[in-house]
């Protein structure tokens, strides 16, 4: 029986990345499905040990529509992510996404997942108006469902990578800085290692999920419980650890001091105020996100384990 061919975009990245790997790490997958990992320069390093993996590396640009068609051709289902953060600007973020979703319309593509995010300004009814890279991928969901795409979305939770180092480090004294409260609820994510796992799960559940959403997160941590559980992992090192709730000011002055346009810092203090206001899911709960994972998930006190930011420090 031929194999179903699953065309991974942004294959170089966490996301994409982990989705190439996680299926053909897994004998039952790697036999039913033919991975084309799709970059922008096959000849970086990293997408040589994609190939190594056993992907079809190919290029392709999502800012250049007519070369996604071939990449697409005979495809039975497609991963699509899209990066903000490379122009810090939603309009290429959503043109990106609706190529992508025209091209598989075009292509007869079968399923197609698109790596999503909620609406902001309307989950929060205008309070929150600044989150511009959830409510532009929210867009371009709304774009593929009304086109009519065989669809599932999979909206990534809050990066585990966002903390240590950026949050949370050796010069921070081991303190939590956020501008959220310290009960605040956080979708953990592991996206290098995790995303996988669930978009795995996506493609061998077609029937089930088409139309729905699908959480990635390995569950909720509140800004307390991440310093509880960094002190059990590390006693030594962070015995003085704790969580410092930022005023928004503060907060943006420091990712001023990154060099970080203040439209970009409102956007991060805004995106962090979403714990509290409404939710980072809208306070949907994890369960049905996690019945078609049959992997699991990292948590995070293995993250930081493993984390070079933490394990650089002898304990």
């Amino acid at each position: 029986m031929a194999k179903q061919t699953i065309v991974v975009f942004g294959a170089t990245g966490k996301q994409g990345g982990s989705v190439v790997k996680t299926i053909l790490a897994d004998p039952k997958t790697a036999a039913k499905y033919h991975v084309k990992a799709v970059t922008r320069d096959t000849t970086k390093e990293s997408a040589q040990k994609l190939k190594e993996l056993g992907a079809e590396v190919v290029s392709a640009d999502l800012n250049a529509p007519e070369t996604l068609a071939p990449v697409l051709e005979g495809a039975y289902g497609v991963f699509s992510v899209t990066n903000f953060l490379e122009k810090m600007d939603a309009a290429p973020e959503i043109t990106q996404g609706k190529a992508v979703a025209d091209a598989a319309k075009a292509a007869g593509v079968q399923h197609l997942v698109w790596s999503s995010l909620l609406n902001v300004t309307k989950l929060t009814n205008g309070k929150l108006t600044n989150v511009h890279h959830f409510d532009s991928k929210a867009q371009v969901e709304e774009y593929i469902r009304e086109i009519g795409v065989p669809a599932t979305f999979f909206l990534a939770g809050y990066f585990m990578s966002n903390l240590p180092g950026m949050s949370i480090s050796e010069q921070t004294g081991w303190t939590l800085n956020l501008p959220t409260s310290k009960n605040a609820p956080i979708p953990l994510f592991d996206a290098e290692d995790d995303t996988g796992k669930f978009v795995k799960g996506i493609f061998e559940n077609r029937e089930k999920l088409l139309g729905q959403r699908v959480l990635g997160a390995t569950a909720y941590y509140t800004p307390t419980q991440l310093i509880e559980e960094l002190k059990e992992v590390y006693p030594k090192t962070s015995a003085s650890a704790a969580y410092n709730e930022l005023p928004g000011d503060v907060y943006k002055g420091i990712l001023g001091s990154f060099g970080l346009p203040e439209s970009f810092q409102q956007e991060m203090l805004e995106n962090h105020q979403l714990f509290d206001v409404a939710g980072y899911f809208g306070g949907e709960k994890l369960d049905a996100s996690h019945s078609i994972v049959d992997e699991p998930l990292t948590t995070w006190k293995e993250y930081i384990g493993k984390s070079p930011v933490f394990t650089a420090v002898k304990n």
